[in-house]
């Protein structure tokens, strides 16, 4: 794969372009580049600035020769006051053209920079997904974006803008005395060596400010998830010393950062020049060598390198930030993805037929969580997947829609190895409703909607219905328009539950998976809910997680699962006479 190819993915948004990710300098590279006209702006800006800065001393130069003539005159004065005006005007245009080329390309590579990113996490799998803290993905996709945006202003506009303030005493020193020139080169050569050190030594701490933040932001993360149990527990003193645990490692880093800064050489080195150049220049107007303007002029041009000497001091240090963020999305970016989209993959209507074939899995550990496990469901058949806590069943259904990969063996749908369908094709005809049911912070309609972007109000409150909510919805004060909370806080358990076979409902898939999504509906509803379940179980092939009776009873399939193993398979009365393991937890439950 060439390194602008498109790398593996689950799936993949269309891009009005692919990045450039072997390396964070190429890859910010590439991002600054896509938008050259507004740079070309900014360094055009930049050039002219530092160009017309340069004619100011050496105009005054020229003023203050022309007063120390025995014959000055008033016209010459205000021809030179003129140019003053009319240069440093000028100036000004470029120095905005400079400023706001720089931070529009800012501007743009962040919202650039935040799609690539975005699409990006779309497009890992669930193994991935299940490994990474949240915390330190959020913390990439804010702060560590915001990092690579002041890479390019102030960082960039004050580097480039700054070397140009380098060159112009190097162009123009040699003007006024061939000597000159050696006080800007000695500064010149000794400011990038030293500027090599300091960056060698900032390098390592910026992605340690970087690092600490992502790992502050992930405990920070996880606490506030997870507050529910903190204060149940009464853990929040030992959560508040894990925190400032993190936030002094946090702080350490950037007073490390800092330290490193205040030690800049070149701060001695721009005093250094200016007094030697001084000193060169005064020797040189003593020798008859050089007139008091050009004395004036060229000390003039030396007080330009103070803006390279004090905009690299944080500019530099924004660079190196912005790589060090720049090196953390990428990094999250490139991390390796176990499966892919198959975009030729088949595309076709589901008929509902499963098949498993000697199939193992684990995540990515030793212990393996499903062992050779083999049998197959016709199209349309209910199935009900039982088993105690640890058995294997929800990895076993995650395999169907290619949630994970299997380790060894195959999942066959319509007798198709679940790999070689396209896996929009694949998931567009199965839905799953999870125990721990998520809801969007969005209205009631739009969470129901969510599969079927284009349903209609009538096809939102059919489903809704079908799936016993319909009623509460219509309790609330704006019914389908009422906004829940994030994750559906503002819900019981039995109503998230039913939105989310609503949901599922719209749909219409040919498989439909239930992960015990009945488990908070209460006794109440139950009889009402079982109903709905049956009903929308003709015609397709259903998987039910379940520990009810009822569901269990009018399965066409049961399957067994102990330990990651199939223990048995077969019709309720047929595991009742041959199969321990259905016996006991049927008598469990």
């Amino acid at each position: 794969m060439s390194a602008l190819a498109t790398p593996q993915a689950e799936f993949t948004l269309k891009r009005k372009f692919t990045s450039d990710r072997r390396s964070p300098v190429r890859w910010v590279a590439y991002h600054g580049l896509r938008n050259w006209p507004i740079g070309l702006v900014a360094l055009t800006g930049a050039f002219g600035n530092a160009a017309l800065a340069a004619v100011l001393p050496m105009l005054i130069g020229q003023a203050l020769n022309l007063l120390l003539s025995p014959n000055p005159t008033l016209e010459g004065l205000g021809r030179i006051a003129a140019w003053v005006a009319l240069s440093q005007g000028a100036r000004s245009v470029l120095q905005w053209m400079r400023n706001f080329g720089f931070e529009l390309t800012a501007q743009r590579v962040e919202r650039d920079v935040r799609e690539d990113l975005y699409a990006s996490l779309l497009g890992k799998s669930m193994t991935f997904h299940s490994l990474q803290p949240v915390g330190d993905t959020m913390a990439r996709a804010t702060n560590d974006v915001r990092e690579v945006n002041f890479l390019f202003s102030p960082g960039l506009n004050m580097v480039l803008g700054s070397l140009n303030f380098l060159v112009m005493p190097l162009a123009l020193a040699s003007r006024y005395h061939p000597t000159l020139l050696l006080t800007p080169l000695l500064f010149v050569l000794v400011y990038f060596y030293s500027l090599w050190r300091y960056l060698r030594r900032l390098r390592p701490v910026t992605h340690e400010v970087r690092e600490s933040f992502g790992v502050m932001n992930t405990r920070l993360a996880e606490a506030l998830d997870g507050i529910e149990t903190v204060k149940g527990s009464s853990q929040e003193r030992s959560e508040v010393e894990r925190f400032g645990a993190n936030a002094r490692r946090y702080r350490n880093a950037t007073v490390m950062q800092g330290d490193i800064e205040a030690r800049f050489v070149p701060m001695l080195l721009f005093n250094l020049a200016l007094a030697g150049g001084l000193l060169h220049a005064l020797v040189l107007n003593h020798q008859g060598l050089l007139d008091v303007g050009g004395v004036v002029a060229y000390f003039g041009l030396l007080l330009m390198l103070d803006f390279p000497t004090f905009a690299s001091l944080s500019a530099y240090s924004q660079i190196s930030s912005g790589l060090a963020g720049a090196r953390r999305i990428l990094e999250l970016m490139n991390r390796e993805n176990n499966l892919d989209q198959n975009i030729d993959g088949v595309r076709q209507t589901i008929r509902g037929e499963i098949e498993l074939r000697n199939v193992s899995f684990s995540y990515d550990t030793d212990e393996a969580a499903l062992e050779q496990i083999s049998f197959r469901v016709q199209p349309g058949q209910t199935v009900a997947i039982v088993g105690q806590t640890g058995s294997g069943k929800t990895s076993l259904t995650k395999l169907i829609n290619r949630t994970h990969d299997v380790t060894s063996g195959q999942v066959l749908v319509d007798g198709v190895d679940v790999r070689d369908w396209n896996l929009e094709a694949l998931r567009r005809g199965i839905s799953i409703i999870e125990q721990d049911i998520f809801l969007f912070s969005d209205t009631v309609a739009r969470n129901i909607a969510f599969g079927r972007q284009d349903a209609s109000q009538e096809e939102i409150e059919a489903a809704a219905k079908a799936a016993q909510a319909h009623d509460f919805i219509m309790s609330f004060d704006q019914g389908y328009q009422t906004v829940i909370g994030e994750r559906g806080v503002t819900l019981s358990g039995g109503q998230r539950q039913r939105l989310a076979l609503a949901r599922a409902f719209l749909t219409r898939p040919q498989i439909l998976i239930l992960d015990d999504s009945t488990s908070a509906i209460d006794s109440a509803t139950e009889d009402k809910i079982q109903r709905a379940i049956y009903n929308a179980a003709q015609g397709r092939t259903t998987l039910i997680i379940t520990h009810r009776l009822s569901q269990i009873r009018w399965a066409d399939l049961i399957v067994v699962m102990r330990k990651g193993r199939l223990a048995a398979v077969g019709s309720h009365d047929e595991l009742m006479r041959t199969s321990e393991a259905y016996r006991r937890i049927f008598r469990e439950v």
